[in-house]
């Protein structure tokens, strides 16, 4: 059994939810400006201006342009879906168009400082 439960100490339930809305709204500021630089970025950014950073000379130079874009303009999964078809009907590899989504879902370079701030670094 747990030791909490035999002590007979157990957090209670009201003080433990304000601790964590205190603890939510201490980071509301950072994640709203992180949903920010995201949205605005993909507002943007169009898949018609991320299709001409790729240039077709290289598969690892457009690998590694894929992961690096990728990375820093983290986003939605479903919307990675959506951009990686334009970059495909756009003439992109394959190897970069993959990079890119891959990246995008877990990267995330604009992200970082919210993570760092709430996980610590």
């Amino acid at each position: 059994m747990n030791q909490r439960k035999q002590s007979g100490q157990r957090p209670a339930f009201r003080a433990v939810l304000q601790k964590s809305t205190l603890a939510f709204l201490a980071m509301a500021p950072l994640l709203l400006g992180v949903i920010g630089l995201v949205g605005l970025f993909q507002a943007i950014v169009t898949p018609k201006m991320l299709a001409s950073l790729f240039r077709g000379n290289s598969l690892f130079v457009d690998t590694l342009l894929g992961t690096l874009t990728g990375s820093i303009a983290a986003g939605n999964p479903i919307v990675s879906y959506l951009i990686g078809g334009e970059l495909l009907d756009n003439g992109i590899s394959l190897y970069a168009v993959t990079a890119f989504i891959l990246s995008w879902v877990t990267l995330g370079l604009v992200q970082l400082p919210a993570e760092v701030e709430v996980f610590g670094g």
